[in-house]
């Protein structure tokens, strides 16, 4: 009869077991992980007994032994790598036009913990139900991208009459989605109403234009600097009634310039250049739990730090990743936990983790020697050399591997006392001559 196959009732406790009798301890996270595949393989109960057995040794030669060096480890297996990477900026795989930082300036972006990327983007994902509906991931996109009045309009000024004149396009308009009602409103809001004055056009219907007119002197005894020049040279208030139209901003997310569309598997996903994760999270429509972006620092801010941890791992290893390299992920987390650690971001540099190291020498031996060992000089600062480069520095062992241990002998306070040595043993006399 064939060995009925079934997972066993109890398969965390047999799993923990296991691991017991291979000398490790499994962490939760992996015992459900290793649950859950288990018993979608419904494997016989000697098969499972193997792959247990398996999985508990080889997460015995992945444990890190006690006093190893990690930390230079991970320099080591991140460095050396990084000498293979390149320098340039790529374009961004199947979308035209459209520029990211990769390699050795991204990986250099991440550890320095640059506030803004060079190359800020965003990767939005929409609600499931509305992955495959071209048109409505079009609408979601034209609220997501920054619409100014130069992108729905045509801007020009009339010198002889003093003004600039706003000509709205009926094809620009109807491909952003803008109304002549939203167009004006943003005019308003955004023209300084102390100096220009916003009027209606020639034209009639969604079309009709707009004029943007100087207002007369003010006669009020306070005048703002800007008054004051604007009114001695009227030509250059109007060039800056049209540079202020050319500003205004009608719609969109502030700091996306652009919002790409583009067929990923099964789903629409849409691309943007430049990064503002908090208002993309405000859209009807936009999946939060999918949405990211590459900036850290707005992941840090809107998610938390544990978040930012996270994107700095994956950010990281896809770096390293897309060259083609393989570094083991636990380098690239234990970097990442040094610099969240505290709670915030911190970068790996004078300005953050080895500029604020408790040894003077260990500080000395990165960047700017002779400022940190005078300033530890003249404060009396002391060093207890209990690190790596300091050790190194002043020629001893590391406290690290085999120096991290010290013998101690302890002789026993009723311990028997050793008997003392016995005599020699006398020298014979020599016979006098002639007895």
């Amino acid at each position: 009869m064939a060995e009925e196959r079934k997972p066993p009732k109890d398969l965390a406790q047999r799993i923990q077991e296991v691991a017991k009798a291979e000398g490790v301890r499994l962490p939760p996270h992996l015992v459900d992980a290793l649950r859950t595949k288990v018993q979608s393989l419904r494997l016989s109960p000697a098969e499972t007994t193997k792959i247990l057995h398996e999985v508990a040794r080889r997460f015995g030669l992945a444990e890190v032994d006690a006093h190893e060096s990690v930390g230079i480890i991970a320099a080591q297996s991140i460095g050396e790598p990084g000498t293979q990477m390149t320098l340039r900026t790529f374009h961004y795989a199947g979308v035209a036009e459209m520029n990211v930082t990769l390699g050795l300036p991204r990986l250099i972006e991440l550890v320095d913990a640059r506030r803004v990327p060079s190359t800020p983007m965003m990767t939005v994902h929409v609600d499931r139900k509305l992955k495959n509906d071209r048109e409505a991931v079009e609408q979601i996109a034209l609220q997501v991208e920054v619409t100014t009045v130069p992108d729905v309009a045509a801007i020009g000024t009339v010198v002889e009459d003093l003004k600039v004149v706003v000509s709205p396009q009926a094809a620009l308009m109807s491909a952003r989605g803008v109304k002549r009602a939203e167009l004006e409103a943003a005019l308003l809001e955004h023209l300084d109403g102390r100096l220009f004055e916003l009027k209606p056009g020639s034209g009639s219907g969604e079309t009709r234009s707009f004029e943007i007119h100087l207002k007369e002197a003010s006669t009020k005894a306070t005048k703002s600097r800007k008054e004051e020049l604007v009114e001695e040279m009227p030509f250059k208030k109007l060039l800056l009634a049209s540079e202020e139209a050319k500003a205004v901003q009608i719609k969109g997310v502030p700091g996306i310039r652009r919002a790409l569309i583009r067929r990923e598997k099964e789903e629409y996903v849409i691309y943007t250049e430049g990064s503002n994760l908090d208002g993309v999270l405000g859209i009807a429509g936009v999946d939060g739990a999918r949405t990211t972006t590459n900036s850290v620092f707005e992941i840090y801010r809107v998610y938390g730090v544990e978040a930012a941890r996270a994107a700095l791992i994956y950010e990281a290893n896809r770096t390293l990743a897309e060259q083609g390299l393989g570094v083991d992920i636990r380098h690239l987390m234990l970097v990442a936990d040094l610099m969240t650690n505290e709670g915030d971001i911190r970068a790996i540099g004078r300005h953050g983790i080895s500029g604020k190291k408790s040894s003077v020498l260990a500080r000395a031996a990165f960047e700017i020697t002779a400022a940190h060992l005078l300033r530890a000089a003249i404060i009396g600062e002391v060093d207890d050399l209990k690190g790596v480069a300091e050790n190194i520095i002043v020629g001893q062992p590391i406290t690290l591997g085999t120096g991290a241990v010290n013998l101690v002998y302890r002789p026993l306070a009723n311990a028997p006392k050793p008997a003392p040595p016995a005599p020699p043993p006398p020298e014979p006399v020599a016979a006098e001559e002639g007895t």
